[in-house]
């Protein structure tokens, strides 16, 4: 009985991780899918962004879709975080996302963490919450641009 849920166990793994791996074909497919996600959660976070300081007014219903928006997309960029496809360029990961991956993983994942309370923050209907989150949010990529992005 072991054996045998040792071997689906492995079968299911072994079957998502396929779509993966099959996604990019080339390291460049993966770097167009990770520019295009951060283009539109950059997109949706600054109109939020916007809004958090006083360029538009503020509206809760805009602001609560586009943070769903970016929490979604949040997860979107890092499946095209695949070894190569760092460089020197300004924008592109450095070479420590590889040898630092957990660290970079954790950034990720608190990055993604922030967006879901923003989503809380623009529901609630309240400007200055809003503006706190979203200061939050915004660290958290800040910081992991400063760490692993080329500047």
């Amino acid at each position: 009985m072991k054996r045998l849920l040792l071997a689906a166990t492995a079968v299911i793994g072994f079957a998502t991780a396929l779509p993966a791996a099959a996604q990019f074909q080339k390291p460049e497919d993966a770097v167009k899918y990770r520019k295009a996600g951060f283009t539109l959660m950059a997109a949706h976070f600054g109109r939020i962004g916007a809004m958090a300081q006083g360029r538009v007014p503020f509206d809760a219903t805009a602001a609560a879709v586009n943070a769903e928006i970016v929490a979604q997309i949040a997860k979107l960029p890092f499946a095209g975080m695949v070894e190569g496809t760092s460089g020197t360029e300004k924008g592109q990961p450095k070479p420590n996302v590889w040898t630092e991956r957990a660290k970079f993983d954790a950034a990720a994942k608190k990055m993604q963490d922030e967006t879901v309370k923003l989503v809380a923050a623009a529901k609630a209907n309240n400007l200055d919450q809003l503006k706190t989150q979203f200061g939050a949010t915004a660290g958290t990529c800040k910081a992991c641009h400063d760490d692993f992005r080329v500047q």
